[in-house]
């Protein structure tokens, strides 16, 4: 009877636990999200990892070549954010439509969830633009930017700044990968494979296209 009662027992959490201790308990944090549908912070943490992919895009390193860095990060901010809850709902119907080949469980709406409070520490990174924009400014934002001739203490700060930046990227991405082994009930080899494949399957169409032009 003791057992029944423990194995029953859901996890409670508060705000600010949630904040907290994912950084150290992430698949616990990402449980209880996931069981309690918890959607408090969801679309401003959506709204937030839109901002961050939308910064850490290759795709925006040509605009500071014709625009100031404040229109840039304006630009980056207000088209990420809003464009990146829908990148993020795409993805996640997609990673529960080939999460099925792998007999996972999750829904879009499940998955979206998790991947979005998984996000937390990628936006926090987003705080590292400041000292990289203090230091070089515009030129961050341009292809072939000078970020090398600011001295030794500022580039030390600044690719200090990116690597921080990198770390915590990589922080999210372990941590979207446990969300999605909870939400699909699959191993994390599987869930890995479940976040590969949707890009397998956009991208082999597009693959097949360039071919037959090619071979035209």
């Amino acid at each position: 009877m003791e057992k029944t009662v423990e194995r029953n027992t859901k996890i409670q959490l508060t705000d600010k636990e949630i904040f907290t201790k994912i950084w150290t308990k992430p698949r616990q944090v990402l449980k209880f999200i996931n069981e309690n549908h918890y959607d408090k912070f969801l679309y401003v943490l959506l709204f937030f990892a839109g901002v961050s992919r939308s910064l850490n895009s290759v795709n925006h390193k040509q605009y500071g070549d014709d625009v100031s860095s404040l229109k840039v990060l304006t630009l980056l901010i207000i088209i990420g954010g809003l464009l990146g809850w829908i990148y993020y709902y795409i993805y996640s119907a997609l990673i529960s439509w080939t999460g099925e080949w792998l007999n996972g469980k999750g829904d879009t709406k499940s998955i979206l969830r998790v991947i979005a409070y998984a996000m937390i520490p990628a936006i926090i990174g987003l705080i590292m633009i400041i000292p990289q924009l203090a230091i070089y400014g515009n030129e961050i934002f341009k292809e072939n930017g000078d970020t090398i001739s600011a001295g030794l203490i500022s580039n030390i700060i600044f690719y200090s700044s990116q690597i921080i930046q990198g770390i915590l990227g990589i922080f999210s991405l372990v941590f979207i990968v446990t969300g999605i082994s909870e939400v699909q009930k699959l191993s994390i080899g599987n869930s890995i494979l479940n976040l590969l494949l949707p890009l397998f399957v956009l991208g082999l169409p597009v693959l097949i296209i360039v071919l037959i032009i090619e071979l035209i």
